[in-house]
């Protein structure tokens, strides 16, 4: 049996229970905390299946990535995560070499203002193109599959209302800031408003909204939309 501690894994008295076969042991009473006043103790019960979610999504994995990653079947992996199935103690192994992170981590909720370490960086010119009769969107960030934001820098190119197919509508919130230029926001419920340099606007997503460029040159915006 074995505790982390100081970074390693030490031995740690057998529970009575113990005969000698590991297959007959819960996994979960494998693990022991140092805490950070020396002393021990059990970690507290938690759903093991959301924790590897948890740490797999922190990682920005699918699950044939994550399970690929551990030497695990995709539904292997799949039926851990959903509680389907109680992992071996070599799964356990298996699943914090994959993830990246030593075994008691597994069973260790993350305190709140725990950094998962997630970045990317967009240079100038890169990113995602979306292109429309009324926008050309850069989207950034576009190495992130999941996030909670979607950035996105845009040059407007209507010059009209008469340009849009109707109002824009989307799920989330979303905050515009004008980078260069002149531009009119139209807005579902509110009267037009005008927007130059440095100005910004912060809206509901699904309130019918269009912005046309007013200056001789395309306006350019930076638009940041919350996914949720």
């Amino acid at each position: 049996m074995y505790r982390y501690a100081a970074g390693q894994m030490v031995a740690s008295p057998r529970p009575a229970f113990y005969d000698g076969h590991m297959s007959d042991i819960d996994p979960k009473d494998l693990i022991r905390i140092a805490r950070g006043d020396g002393t021990d103790g059990t970690a507290q019960p938690l759903d093991l299946g959301a924790r590897v979610r948890e740490l797999r999504k922190a990682q920005d994995w699918t699950l044939e990535q994550a399970a690929n990653r551990a030497g695990l079947a995709r539904s292997t992996l799949s039926k851990i995560e959903n509680g389907q199935m109680s992992p071996t103690y070599e799964a356990l192994k298996k699943l914090a070499v994959g993830l990246q992170i030593s075994v008691p981590q597994l069973f260790t909720p993350p305190s709140r203002d725990q950094v998962n370490g997630r970045m990317v960086t967009t240079l100038a010119g890169a990113g995602g193109e979306k292109i429309t009769t009324t926008y050309e969107h850069n989207i950034l960030a576009d190495a992130l599959t999941t996030k909670k934001m979607l950035p996105y820098k845009t040059r407007v190119r209507a010059r009209s209302m008469e340009d849009f197919d109707g109002w824009v509508r989307h799920d989330g919130e979303e905050f515009l800031y004008v980078l260069t230029g002149k531009i009119q926001l139209f807005t579902e419920f509110y009267e037009p408003v005008t927007l130059t340099r440095g100005d910004s606007a912060y809206y509901d997503g699904t309130m019918g909204h269009n912005a046309i460029s007013m200056s001789a040159d395309d306006a350019t915006l930076l638009w940041v939309t919350s996914l949720t």
